[in-house]
């Protein structure tokens, strides 16, 4: 994410966006079905914010997924377990009951209990 403020990719079936609002922080932002159309770009772009702080916070903001395919949240759960350590805390916020179930999958996968925080709350996740 070096130099840039914010990412936007666009897909069939879903859209995608990671912001970076100030160092060390981190938003990524998932709408539509997120089937895995954009691969592993999002992890790649948070490995640089990573190289850069040495710990982040990461705000997932899937209020407006309604689906995320197995494969995915494997890959997502593979890869915060093998980077827990690069985080300072990991705060997501769900909307439909499929997406809480895939978070709370994750969690408990990656081992993320105390590290990450799981909002259906919007206002609360907001001001997180």
């Amino acid at each position: 994410m070096e130099g840039a403020k914010v990412l936007q990719y666009e897909g069939i079936h879903c859209k995608l966006t990671i912001e970076r609002p100030r160092p060390g922080v981190a938003v990524v932002r998932i709408s539509g079905h997120d089937l895995g159309e954009f691969g592993d770009v999002a992890l790649r772009e948070l490995e640089k914010e990573i190289a850069v702080h040495g710990q982040i916070e990461l705000f997932v903001d899937a209020r407006d997924a309604q689906s995320a395919s197995i494969d995915l949240s494997s890959t997502w759960a593979i890869w915060l377990a093998k980077n827990r350590p690069a985080f300072k805390s990991i705060s997501m916020l769900t909307g439909s009951r499929f997406v809480r179930l895939t978070a709370d999958f994750v969690q408990r996968f990656a081992e993320l209990r105390g590290l990450m925080r799981i909002y259906t709350d919007h206002a609360l996740f907001d001001s997180s």
